[in-house]
């Protein structure tokens, strides 16, 4: 089933605040409605905001017909669709991309929204087969993994990211156990990934973030596979906040840590993450979990919703068009890094120690 859709004159999107007790759909029928679900991660995922931000244009542009209005109107409601969450560079891509096909007319403009639902699906399909590929090249065997957030296929339209990575893998019999860590505050690797993982049949276990970089020091995973919110030119990732512990600890015990994400999500005019806008979120969602308070009152909180991962922590980056070997100075705007061979040394030193230092 599809995490959204287009149906008629709307999106139709399943809920993800109250998975996984309850499946159920909502009718997103204006602008305000999508701005209003991005936020509340009624919609979430890099790849499934930017598609709903891009379907939300064309809500916009049918509006705009029904009143009359002019095309002021729907480039100022794509404006506030864009600045709807900062860090996931899909969502300005894909409403940027919608709006471009304004002067052509409202049903050039609609199609070109409603094409993004079936490319999401094409592109993330191949990037998982890729992604497959490229670790089964490293390794023979099942192998167990490790994840951080969800990039599966509720963070997409249907196929996922990293989840969509292990969901191929699966299908050949080489995933042995994956590893869902719970991820803070808002629990989208315990409710969602954990979700995805038993409707796959796929065997897991859910750890708590305090947890993560420890299960990689104990040498129960042979890889992380994580999605991204943000890849910047150099290399540096911005994912879900507790992932740039995960790469720490991968570097330190010499196991690949891969990123996984469209080329939508390469973003070529941030030279690094220093540059990556950082959003902040409510500090309720730290302070109280469905309305129960789990600190003292007066309590405040920082809520940083993703981190940025430097480069050089970065083993490969898997997109539906290539593999970026960063460790071994590659990097996604095609520059070669200037310390290449010491980089390439490093990543050939991890390819060993992955195909024959594995965790069990």
């Amino acid at each position: 089933m599809r995490t959204l859709d287009w149906v008629g004159d709307r999106v139709v999107a399943i809920d993800q605040t109250l998975l996984p007790g309850d499946v159920r759909l909502v009718e997103l029928s204006t602008v305000d409605a999508i701005i209003d679900a991005i936020k509340r991660l009624v919609i979430r995922g890099a790849p499934a905001i930017g598609v709903a931000g891009g379907l939300g244009v064309a809500i916009a542009a049918l509006e705009a017909d029904r009143r009359g209005a002019g095309r002021g109107d729907v480039e100022a409601a794509a404006a506030r669709i864009r600045a709807a969450r900062p860090t996931a560079v899909n969502l300005a891509w894909a409403v940027d991309r919608v709006l471009a096909t304004l002067p052509m007319g409202t049903a050039a403009l609609v199609a070109a929204a409603v094409s993004l639902l079936d490319e999401d699906i094409a592109t993330n399909r191949d990037l998982a087969h890729r992604g497959a590929d490229y670790i089964t090249s490293l390794v023979d065997g099942p192998v167990a993994i490790q994840t951080h957030c969800n990039a599966g296929g509720l963070a997409c339209v249907e196929w996922g990211t990293a989840l969509g990575i292990v969901r191929a893998l699966h299908e050949r019999a080489k995933v042995r156990e994956v590893f869902a860590d719970e991820t803070r505050p808002l629990l989208q690797g315990a409710r969602l990934t954990a979700f995805e993982l038993a409707e796959m049949g796929i065997a897991y276990r859910v750890v708590v973030d305090g947890a993560g970089a420890s299960v990689i020091a104990r040498r129960l995973v042979d890889v992380v596979i994580v999605g991204a919110d943000r890849v910047a030119a150099n290399g540096d990732v911005a994912n879900k906040i507790g992932t740039y512990p995960l790469a720490l600890a991968a570097a330190r015990a010499g196991i690949p840590f891969i990123v996984a994400a469209p080329e939508s999500t390469v973003d070529l005019a941030t030279p690094s993450g220093a540059e990556i806008d950082i959003e902040l979120r409510d500090a309720a969602e730290v302070l109280s979990w469905r309305g129960i308070d789990v600190a003292p009152a007066g309590a405040e909180a920082l809520n940083l919703a993703f981190d940025v991962t430097p480069a050089d922590l970065v083993t490969a980056l898997v997109t539906e068009q290539r593999v970026v070997r960063i460790s071994a100075g590659e990097r996604p705007d095609g520059a070669i890094a200037a310390s290449s061979a010491v980089s390439a040394a490093v990543a050939g030193a991890r390819d060993r120690t992955f195909r024959d230092g594995r965790s069990r």
